[in-house]
């Protein structure tokens, strides 16, 4: 009897994935997890279940001492590397996991998850408005006007955001296409993906690579978010430090790259709330195809030069922004050998 009581209560832990967004919960006292959750969920992993994370988590280190990683399905794979990189991240907080109760576990994933969401709230709230002035080159209007604090006329509804939104891969001149993107007779999934991403919003369908997530939206978003909304600009005013500062960022990472994308494909849409439940935006769909692309070891060398540029452009003085040697340079092979020494060296040692 306590066996299949046991089993049902592990069934029920692991009943949904902890990589989706769960239900919303009463706010909390202010507690360091709270600021750490802030900064993990706008650089790590944004739209999460965190208690269910952490008991997911928990239970999956207990069975990997007789088990291999390779034994889990390929989204709990991906859970416990997000898991994994949280624990990482947060020193102590794995022995405080392990000598807690269940409900010291679940308390722990709702202060994380409270600063997670509480960050993307305030994001989502900061961009609104001041999304309008990007859209267009500067000293350029925006014609018809669109309002800072309203969303009903964005979208498909005007012909800048309309366009901006349109998926890559379909023609928003073509008065047609236009239309059944207006109407909803074309039904635009999360995983086909703007032209907004692109840098100078081109969209080469031979090589989808070049210029994706490389455009100066993503880049002013970026910086309004993470270093200061005055550094926008091209000289920071800003009195206070910005979330990359108070946390000790000095180089991109791939899953903020598609945060921000998320966020701007959001505020320059028509929808009022951001929702999990949103099929008309499908925003989970969104940032998880983004960060498919960008943790696919096939695509590695691609993801390396983006990360090479946009650190260049937001970190210019950080090691991040340094490009990787030239393969078969001369530098490279000196390097390449120092390396073949150290490691025969630590062999016969």
């Amino acid at each position: 009897m306590d066996d299949d009581h046991s089993s049902s209560n592990e069934s029920r832990k692991r009943g949904s994935s902890a990589l989706q967004l769960g239900p919303r919960k009463k706010a909390m006292k202010s507690d360091p997890l709270v600021s750490h959750g802030r900064h993990f969920g706008r650089t790590v992993f944004a739209l999460c279940n965190y208690p269910s994370l952490l008991v997911n988590g928990i239970l999956r280190l207990e069975q990997l001492e007789d088990a291999s990683i390779e034994d889990f399905s390929a989204e709990e794979r991906r859970e416990h590397l997000v898991f994994t990189k949280l624990l990482d991240s947060y020193p102590g907080l794995l022995d405080r996991l392990r000598e807690g109760s269940e409900e010291e576990v679940l308390h722990v994933g709702e202060l994380i998850g409270k600063g997670a969401s509480s960050a993307r709230g305030e994001d989502t709230k900061s961009l609104k408005p001041v999304v309008i002035d990007w859209i267009v080159p500067a000293g350029d209007v925006v014609v018809p006007p669109l309002p800072r604090n309203s969303k009903i006329t964005r979208g498909f509804n005007h012909p800048i955001t309309g366009r901006l939104l349109c998926p890559a891969e379909l023609d928003w001149n073509d008065p047609e296409t236009k239309q059944k993107l207006q109407s909803g007779e074309i039904a635009v999934s999360g995983d086909q993906w703007p032209l907004f991403l692109y840098a100078n919003e081109a969209y080469d369908p031979d090589d989808p690579w070049n210029g994706l997530l490389r455009s100066r939206l993503l880049i002013n978003a970026f910086r309004h978010v993470f270093t200061s909304p005055s550094s926008v600009e091209k000289e920071p005013k800003a009195t206070r430090a910005g979330n990359a500062r108070l946390h000790g960022m000095t180089a991109v990472t791939a899953p903020s790259v598609a945060y921000i994308a998320t966020q701007v494909r959001f505020a320059i849409c028509s929808s009022s709330v951001f929702s999990r439940t949103d099929t008309t935006t499908d925003s989970e769909t969104f940032y998880h195809s983004l960060l498919d692309l960008l943790e696919d070891t096939d695509e590695r060398r691609e993801v390396q030069d983006l990360m090479v540029w946009w650190n260049r452009q937001i970190f210019p003085t950080s090691s991040a922004a340094k490009r990787s040697l030239t393969a078969n340079s001369a530098l490279s092979k000196i390097r390449q050998k120092r390396a073949a020494l150290k490691d025969a060296n630590a062999t016969t040692s």
